[in-house]
């Protein structure tokens, strides 16, 4: 169906953005309960240009040098574009069961400085996304939610990445809903939409509404030359979305296989008392992976679990990117922590994450529960 919906697409003279994306980008917006959505080419653009957005809106704007709190788990983009736009990054330690920041962690961490508090649901697990927003409104901090990893996760019914004053999200190939390359950025803020609208393609005002605050005030340009802000171009084409569509009716089916899975996953792993699995604390997880974190032993042992699985034909991961204190390119940041992070250094050096699928996987956690269980009798006296 995927595939009819691409070639009907390209039997069209439209190629770029235009009216398929329109379409998707509403029925996405009705499916996650968003007033707004705009498309663009990938999760990570879809980060760049929320963190963007903060800077150019009439309240309380981001200006450089602003302080934000990011979790020290998370993935390469959510921080790349806070050192494009010249943001000190604090880091806030990761809770080991959930994989993802607390509330708790968020509050400490905050200084006369912060402005921005990014939410990461790490791989469809959500955090406590009621609680941060919360914690936002109480000290007038901007919420924004990298929700890339968890399409479908919910806390007490409402979808992860609807929470914040702007969420994200990912369609890449591997996640639950594909366009192959994609992303999504949803808002409730009118302000926040149009500015998006025009950093997704140059910063002109060809795309906004005929009522927007970010329209010229004189007629001194070329009418559809009309650039406002500085922009980017990262936008989707057509056949992404004819396939977002398609994929988007599936979304509810695939995850009701992707819990069914979980569960006899977690059945699974209640018989291996040498790992960690990922927990839902906050809300329901919409289960993008399966997390092994080793309960000790070094980063040694974890890489080799990971060849010891690959040996079988069992591929795996290390969970998300692991803290990325540890990666070169942290040095790139101005970085500051509340006291280290210990926790996430534990995810990040004893931690891998096996795949999660749409379908049944019975004989594949089979054969992964006895290829664990293999690895803890040869790793037992270590």
């Amino acid at each position: 169906e995927e595939i009819q919906a691409a070639i009907e697409s390209m039997k069209t003279d439209q190629w770029t953005f235009g009216p398929k994306v329109k379409q998707f980008e509403k029925e996405f917006a009705k499916e996650v309960g968003s007033k707004y959505a705009v498309m663009v080419n990938s999760g990570s653009s879809a980060n760049l240009v929320a963190i963007t957005a903060m800077f150019f809106r009439e309240k309380n704007p981001l200006k450089r040098g602003d302080e934000v709190l990011v979790p020290a788990v998370a993935w390469a983009t959510t921080w790349s574009p806070l050192w494009q736009l010249g943001l000190k990054v604090r880091v806030v330690d990761v809770d080991p069961e959930s994989i993802n920041a607390t509330t708790e962690a968020y509050r400490k961490a905050i200084t006369p400085n912060t402005k921005v508090l990014i939410a990461v649901s790490i791989l469809g697990n959500p955090c406590d996304l009621q609680g941060m927003r919360d914690l936002c409104k109480e000290k007038n901090l901007i919420f924004m939610e990298d929700n890339c990893e968890s399409i479908a996760a919910t806390v007490g019914g409402k979808q992860a990445g609807t929470f914040g004053d702007i969420g994200t999200f990912s369609f890449f190939y591997s996640h639950h809903i594909s366009t192959i390359e994609g992303g999504m950025v949803c808002t409730d803020d009118e302000q926040l939409y149009h500015i998006s609208l025009a950093l997704r393609a140059h910063g002109w005002t060809r795309d906004l509404p005929e009522k927007s605050f970010l329209r010229p005030k004189s007629d001194s340009t070329f009418p559809g030359y009309e650039f406002q802000i500085p922009g980017y171009n990262v936008r989707p084409i057509e056949i992404s979305a004819a396939i977002g569509s398609v994929q988007l009716k599936k979304m509810n089916g695939m995850l009701v296989e992707r819990r069914k899975n979980a569960k006899l996953f977690q059945e699974m792993m209640s018989g291996h008392p040498s790992f960690i699995i990922q927990k839902e604390k906050w809300g329901e997880s919409s289960w993008f992976a399966f997390t092994l974190l080793l309960k000790s032993g070094t980063r040694k042992d974890r890489d080799k679990l990971y060849e010891f699985l690959k040996a079988d034909g069992i591929e795996s991961r290390m969970i998300t990117g692991g803290s990325f204190l540890k990666h070169d390119m942290a040095k790139f940041f101005d970085v500051t922590t509340v006291a280290g992070t210990p926790e996430a250094d534990r995810i990040h050096d004893l931690g891998v994450f096996v795949g999660n699928f749409d379908r049944p996987m019975t004989a594949q956690l089979e054969k992964l529960d006895s290829r664990l269980g293999q690895f803890e009798k040869t790793h037992s006296g270590r």
